[in-house]
């Protein structure tokens, strides 16, 4: 939806433009030439002002070289990097890992950075970034019904793939062997089955199977990255004007609620009429979230609730599409895995207890995600005030302070044989070390629905073991793209899947 081709002239967009970048530039000199706290943490790069606003060009292109440089330079120490309007702060080594993992949100806060960076102000709102009430409920009502609600998950996965895939005249209650291959998106197709199986569990049927409500959710995730960027080029007082007039946020909000509003209203009468604890409500999110909001008037809107299952399908659509290339790119690794299915499945059935007993599944999916992840450093955190690492290291108020996640990752001093991929190198971990969280896909970290997604992408790799063959178009493995710090898998690359014999 191009509303800003439809609302504003071109004229007055182009002047805009203009003016964000004046002003820009003259916030880049202020900036950069006022002498900063951060003079005491070594740089790589330049330090002068032209010679960092060039660097915070070149991160853009080559931010996971320039990381492994400082890491190798400073090893153990933080170094800094300069990104387009400010310098970033990169720390490694096991200590520093710790001490930022355990700061409060209002020392070191991982949602202000989500702000910055997606204006989650501007483009999912105001009281989405203030309210927080959806992140308790997916910590605990979310994790605590898991168990109850797999069968409700694994149906939809199954049947996303099946319609999603669409092998003709090999249904997935067939025997027989495919006899032909079918070349398949990755990307889109791992995008339509977690969002349909995401869905199963945050509105319910049969909404998390229609066709326009699965695209608006996948492209509500887009809508917000490139609403950030766009907000970010113009200074904060035009923020609130550009969000409304240049980003498709807002038109994507009345299209969710075009699909939630008849939904909410029923729900609304059945608890007018029946109460609280009415013998059909739905145990879903959107059920949760009513009842949570139910105290205020706003929050019990249906602008309001659509805008909050929309946020929380952002935060789900995560990357499945790595895993997917790895496993059609090593098909030696197909029957282990598709024997660990067999086995478990056998005894256990299909659900959360027996996904909790797949290490190799589970060593799998972290293995790509250490290889790959979302991108070349984690943890990220904005200073809310000034922080002190225990080696004296000063972080100021209002710094973003990493963690050199793909450096890290990629040594051999902490992996052996770093750069090669061992899908099973974190079960034999497992074996050898105990049952420790850290060996796990889901350890610690601030993603409330961690436990959500590692159950999901581990049913996602089970049913493929079980019921298709999968390999690579060309025998190559998609290359991901590089943006700034972000890891993205190839959008375009195709993967070939063909019903298996039984």
């Amino acid at each position: 939806m191009q509303l800003a081709e439809s609302t504003l002239p071109d004229r007055i967009i182009g002047a805009s433009y203009s003016l964000a970048g004046i002003v820009a530039v003259a916030f880049v000199i202020a900036k950069l030439t006022k002498r900063s706290k951060l003079d005491a943490i070594p740089t790589v790069g330049s330090t002068t002002w032209l010679g960092s606003w060039w660097a915070g060009m070149t991160f853009v292109t080559n931010a996971t070289d320039v990381i492994q440089e400082g890491y190798h330079k400073y090893k153990g120490a933080p170094f800094k990097v300069s990104k387009l309007y400010r310098w970033m702060v990169v720390v490694s080594g096991r200590q520093h890992l710790e001490e930022l993992r355990k700061s409060p949100d209002d020392e070191l806060s991982h949602s202000e950075v989500v702000n910055e960076t997606l204006k989650v102000e501007y483009t999912l709102g105001h009281d989405v970034h203030h309210n927080r009430y959806h992140v308790p409920i997916i910590r605990s009502q979310l994790t605590r019904n898991l168990g109850v609600l797999y069968p409700e998950i694994n149906d939809e996965l199954v049947t996303a793939f099946e319609e999603t895939l669409d092998l003709k005249g090999n249904g997935i209650h067939q025997c027989e062997r495919g006899t032909e291959w079918k070349s398949v998106p990755a990307l889109h197709a791992v995008q339509k089955v977690i969002c349909r199986t995401s869905n199963r569990i945050f509105v319910g049927l049969p909404l998390c199977r229609n066709p326009d409500w699965v695209a608006l959710n996948i492209q509500f995730t887009l809508d917000v990255a490139k609403g950030g960027i766009i907000i970010g080029l113009f200074p904060k007082f035009m923020a609130s004007v550009v969000a409304r007039f240049m980003t498709s946020v807002p038109g994507s909000t009345r299209r969710g609620v075009k699909h939630l509003g008849p939904i909410i209203e029923e729900r609304k009468k059945c608890l007018e009429k029946y109460g609280p604890a009415w013998a059909d409500k739905p145990n879903d999110l959107l059920s949760w979230l009513m009842d949570e909001a139910k105290g205020s008037e706003y929050q019990y809107s249906i602008e309001s609730l659509t805008r909050r299952i929309l946020t929380v399908n952002f935060a789900a659509i995560h990357t499945f599409t790595h895993a997917l290339f790895n496993l059609a790119a090593n098909p030696q690794y197909i029957q282990p895995l598709r024997e660990e299915v067999v086995s478990i499945v056998g005894t256990e059935g299909w659900s959360t207890g027996a996904l909790a007993k797949m290490r190799k599944i589970d060593s799998f999916l972290k293995e790509s995600q250490r290889l790959e992840g979302m991108g070349c450093v984690g943890m990220s955190r904005k200073a809310m005030k000034d922080f002190t690492f225990s080696d004296g290291t000063v972080i100021p108020k209002g710094t973003l302070v990493v963690v050199a996640a793909a450096a890290t990752h990629h040594d051999d001093e902490h992996y052996e044989n770093a750069d090669i991929f061992d899908p099973f190198r974190f079960s034999n971990m497992r074996d050898e070390d105990g049952d420790g969280v850290r060996h796990r896909f889901a350890s610690t970290g601030p993603d409330p629905g961690r436990f959500f997604v590692a159950n999901e992408f581990k049913s996602m790799v089970a049913h493929i073991v079980m019921w298709y063959d999968i390999k690579l178009e060309d025998d190559i493995r998609p290359q991901s793209l590089r943006i700034g710090t972000a890891t993205v898998a190839n959008p375009t690359a195709k993967v070939l899947f063909r019903k298996r014999a039984l």
